[in-house]
């Protein structure tokens, strides 16, 4: 087990250019981690509050995560390609103490600052001036230049402002006000991103090593194997759902196709894969690990705070898209498969469809008899125990525990990986499913914290991690214990131990990079919000898009896209929705479109999550093509046309939200994934162009027409029938009695934007009860005057729903658009079925004629 996981911590150092030093100062980097490690648990734990010791205040925090970051990132990190590997020079050791001491200057010098605001000291400066370098220095090394240079051309940009040309010229910056702004404040490097690494992120990076360390990641493995390998393609497929299962709990990437691709790359390779299409598989459902809750990339984390939503919502929102996603890769993996002809492993009958679904329709409905169970077990338990209720919580998991590892007992340990081992048989599904289901234990507990206590994300990544710590410790010594026959010799809790050391060890060699990307990227943040440079942004993207909703969601995308070659998926992610997502919003809502503000975020997430996959610089690729011995440009191409489905996605949730299961119901919502599912798989074959045979060019832009009709049957219902009436503005009160309550109105109003210029926008009115029209509009809290022709707003009550909307005083009201009655959208995905049923017909005889 040891072996396995240290190889892997060398491939991950290798694709990153990071150093494994051996010697004193290899023994010092471990140290600085595991202290890291056990810091970041302490202050996420209640042991604080319950000691009245190490109480620290979120400042105090993100001081000693950047001074631990910044330390490991120069000792691990080497200055150039020609620097050496096996030892740390001089000159990096000196660099990384310098650059502790500015980052925890915070810390030490807190209550002094905090006295003091705004008003800096030569001491304050200086250090600023150190730390801002050292901290672009660390990003250079540990990132690439990339970000380096963006945080630097936004600093120069602080600071000329005044000799800016027309439209991005501003007051600009004095250099103390910059160095304060950006390292004394927590507007800048100290800020909401290193905040959210600092709170949430490191815990389920954390997590997700020590997991990975007790042996789930091989479990995972083999459950996906034993699960699909006998397909056509089977070893791609398992691929597939080896790194979705490993995606719910690494928010890396690189880790990902380094821990599964090294079992499951050879093994594709050896079924008729090319090096690059192996590599590529690996890479796509790697990278979608990062959309796959609960626990998502780091950029997720970032989401609570900058979207000022629930983790749990966001997971809610998440959810389907990235299901759907994996589906439609599995799809694609299968259509592959039949292009090159491959024909399923050994002897395998596949079993009959009646068999199948019968036995997936029971598989289901155990998980959810148990899900139940224990939902409203606990729920009667917790009160009915009452201060007792953790104790017998705890009591009732150690029983779980033991009884999940008598079954393992029972069964034969999982044999090390073996990617040279013949295919000629595969693991029995049984047999695998029931070796290692305590690992399941510490996600059920996280997913628990999370979905029904509604813990924060960091205190439930936290009790997630302490029944992690429990498993590695115990479950060697357990095992022997509970295999009475003797046969196998599972370890000690020395090995226990040693894992646990290794895993809090790898976990902060992971968020090293994280760390200084979201510090790095926190200074972008902070001269955008100092120089006010989102506005100008705004003002420049919308003359780019000429105020076309489409073409300005071209325009992010691509610029994500752009920023993706040179840029970590979490700088990326704050950069481009820190300028661009309020810009999304904002002409949505002047184009009459209400874009959710949690849809722009998923949308820029997403293409945020391409910066691993896309050449010349995805990260992930170049870590698949080592594994694969292929080329890295071309598994990264191979890889970006696989993942053309997940970059179709952000699209189709912008203009139908109903894929984010926003306003939606439980039943609506089976429906709609079920629809989505069947869209996405018909696009997928529709880009790939293989469905029952070769697809002609038309047969091919039909399957596109389908897969549109199915995710977004509203465009083709509005051009039918107007969804809604425009009624006069003057009539606001009358249209509003006429109206449900609980239904939504739609006003076209003009007013002025955060500067004084004119705008239009749409905003959507929830109608609120009342007897009369007049009586739902003094609910609002909304005040109409006529002048002119003109319907203006006279005042809007304090604390009222219409305030709450951004109604203001003397806003003029364009029109009133009230819904009507008119026949579902739904009804739209008829014809398009239809059309699919034709593409069918059409394909089937190529096959029957082909066939004879």
């Amino acid at each position: 087990m040891q072996d396995k996981q240290l190889s892997t911590e060398e491939l991950i150092a290798q694709d990153v250019g990071a150093r494994l030093p051996a010697g004193a100062m290899g023994g010092i980097i471990t140290l600085l981690a595991l202290a890291w490690s056990l810091f970041q648990l302490w202050i996420a734990s209640p042991l604080p509050f319950m000691l009245g010791f190490g109480v620290l205040n979120d400042t105090e925090t993100r001081s000693i995560h950047l001074t631990f970051a910044l330390l490991l990132a120069f000792l691990v990190f080497p200055a150039f390609r020609t620097s050496p590997r096996d030892r740390v020079p001089f000159s990096d050791i000196a660099l990384a103490l310098i650059a502790a001491g500015a980052a925890s200057y915070l810390f030490v010098m807190y209550q002094a600052l905090a006295q003091r605001p705004g008003n800096l000291t030569t001491a304050d400066l200086v250090t600023a001036c150190i730390g801002i370098p050292l901290l672009l220095e660390a990003a250079r090394r540990a990132l690439g230049p990339a970000l380096a240079v963006i945080a630097i051309v936004f600093l120069t940009y602080s600071l000329a402002g005044p000799w800016m040309p027309g439209l991005l010229a501003h007051r600009g910056v004095s250099f103390t006000a910059l160095a304060n702004h950006q390292w004394i404040t927590t507007e800048g490097v100290f800020g909401i991103a290193l905040g959210v690494s600092t709170s949430f992120v490191f815990l389920f990076v954390l997590f997700g090593a020590l997991l990975e360390r007790a042996g789930a990641g091989h479990y995972f493995i083999q459950l996906a194997f034993s699960l699909l390998g006998h397909l056509r393609g089977g070893p791609a497929k398992a691929a597939v759902v080896a790194s979705g299962l490993t995606g719910l709990i690494s928010g890396s990437s690189i880790a990902n196709v380094v821990t599964t691709g090294t079992f499951t790359i050879p093994m594709m390779k050896r079924v008729g894969f090319s090096k690059e299409k192996a590599g590529a598989v690996e890479v796509a459902s790697s990278v979608n690990g990062q959309i796959m809750p609960p626990v998502m990339g780091a950029a997720a984390f970032l989401m609570v705070e900058y979207v000022g939503i629930p983790y749990v919502e966001i997971i809610k929102h998440a959810f389907l898209p990235a299901a759907i996603s994996y589906i439609a890769l599995l799809y694609i993996v299968h259509l592959e498969a039949l292009k090159l002809g491959m024909q399923p492993i050994g002897n395998y009958q596949p079993k009959p469809w009646l068999h199948r679904l019968t036995g997936f329709a029971f598989g289901a409905a155990l998980i959810s008899g148990l899900s139940m169970a224990v939902y409203y077990g606990l729920g009667w338990l917790k009160p009915a125990l009452g201060d007792y209720a953790l104790p017998g919580i705890g009591l009732l998991l150690a029983i779980a525990y033991l009884g999940l590892l008598k079954i393992a007992a029972s069964n034969d340990p999982l044999p090390a990986e073996d990617p040279d081992k013949p295919l000629e048989e595969l693991p029995n599904t049984r047999t695998v499913l029931l070796s290692g289901l305590h690992f399941l234990l510490p996600v059920v507990v996280l997913v628990w914290c999370l979905m029904v206590e509604r813990l924060s994300p960091g205190l439930s990544a936290f009790w997630g991690t302490v029944m992690l710590v429990i498993i590695l410790l115990t479950q060697r010594p357990l095992l022997n214990w509970l295999r009475q026959d003797g046969k196998h010799n599972y370890g000690t809790v020395a090995d226990g131990v040693v894992d646990l050391r290794e895993g809090l060890v790898a976990g902060a060699r992971n968020m090293i990079g994280i760390g200084i990307a979201t510090a790095t990227a926190g200074v972008i943040v902070g001269a955008v919000s100092q120089t006010g440079v989102g506005l100008v942004l705004a003002d420049l993207v919308e003359m780019l898009s000429m105020g076309n909703l489409l073409l300005m969601l071209l325009l992010t995308a691509l610029l994500s896209l752009i920023l993706g070659m040179g840029l970590p998926t979490t700088a990326n992610y704050i950069v481009v929705s820190s300028l661009l997502a309020p810009v999304v919003v904002t002409l949505g809502q002047q184009n009459g479109l209400i874009v959710p503000l949690i849809a722009v975020h998923l949308f820029v997430f997403y293409f945020g999550i391409m910066a691993d996959v896309t050449p010349p610089v995805g990260l992930a690729s170049f870590a698949a093509a080592a594994v694969s011995k292929g080329d890295p440009i071309k598994t990264g191409i191979t890889a970006f046309y696989y993942s053309l489905r997940t970059a179709a996605l952000p699209f189709l949730f912008i203009f139908n939200t109903d894929l984010l299961l926003i306003d939606v119901d439980f039943a609506h919502g089976v429906l709609i994934f079920i629809v989505a599912t069947i869209a996405m798989l018909i696009f997928a074959a529709a880009t790939q162009g293989h469905f029952l045979v070769k697809s002609r060019w038309y047969e091919s832009v039909l399957l596109l027409l389908v897969a549109f009709t199915l995710f977004r049957p509203g465009f083709w219902m509005d051009r039918l029938h107007d969804p809604y009436r425009v009624t006069p503005p003057a009539e606001l009160a009358k249209t509003l009695g006429e109206v449900e309550a609980e239904s939504t109105l739609r006003l076209r109003l003009l007013g002025e934007d955060a500067v004084g210029k004119p705008r239009q926008f749409t905003l959507l009115v929830p109608v609120p009860e009342g007897a009369t029209g007049e009586e739902r509009l003094a609910n609002l809290g909304l005040t109409l005057y006529e002048q002119d022709g003109k319907t203006l707003i006279d005042s809007v009550a304090f604390g009222s729903p219409a305030a709450a909307m951004g109604l203001e005083f003397d806003q003029e009201i364009l029109a009133v658009k009230a819904p009507t009655d008119r026949w579902r959208k739904e009804l739209m995905w008829i014809p398009g079925f239809l059309l699919f049923g034709a593409i069918i017909w059409l394909q089937r005889r190529r096959v029957v004629v082909s066939a004879s």
